[in-house]
């Protein structure tokens, strides 16, 4: 039970964190009304995260953490239920750092049950969360990712009787991983200006 404790987790603190980031916007200098570009911009008040969405965070923090102790204490159906305990938290409408924790959770939670050998269950989890996506993230390219090592998992297990499934899932795991590499090189752009 050990290596259960290594599932990579991205810390809300980082979702966070990115929440109250460097924000690029227009203003004008009021002398002629030409725009120009910031880099940064302090945060404005207007910009403070809402309590409708602090509450969700904090209960996806502490879900995490309670997760983390249960798989230390060696009780992985209890770690597993509290990773899927945050599936259902509500978050604001259109809130990209709602999402961004749907898919962290997704993630992990189907790594999980890779471990347990629940190799559908897992498929099912990434695929709702590719489908629920609004928009390409770190996280979505992480569950991407997560896909990949799910459908390689399946091939592992037709390997002795069916072959050509075997073949296929791992054809799929490449381009699941391939989607996952396509997200990450859009966001550097993104990030480089391009």
């Amino acid at each position: 039970m050990k290596h259960l404790a290594r599932i990579p987790v991205i810390p809300l603190a980082l979702i966070v964190a990115a929440a109250g980031s460097l924000v690029i916007s227009c203003t004008s200098d009021g002398k002629d009304g030409s725009s120009t570009e910031r880099v940064t911009q302090l945060p404005q008040p207007e910009d403070v995260l809402s309590p409708e969405l602090l509450l969700p965070l904090r209960q996806a923090q502490n879900l995490h953490h309670i997760a983390d102790v249960q798989l230390q204490n060696g009780k992985l159906g209890e770690a597993t239920e509290a990773v899927r305990r945050i599936l259902s938290l509500r978050f604001p409408a259109g809130a990209p750092e709602g999402e961004d924790v749907i898919l962290d959770a997704r993630a992990r939670l189907a790594r999980m049950l890779v471990t347990q050998g629940k190799l559908a269950e897992a498929l099912q989890v990434v695929d709702e969360g590719i489908k629920s996506a609004s928009r390409d993230s770190f996280f979505l390219s992480n569950v991407n990712t997560a896909r990949g090592e799910v459908l390689e998992a399946l091939a592992v297990t037709l390997d002795d009787t069916d072959k050509a499934a075997a073949d296929k899932h791992r054809e799929d795991a490449i381009r699941a991983r391939m989607r996952s590499i396509a997200i990450d090189n859009a966001l550097l752009d993104q990030l480089e200006g391009k």
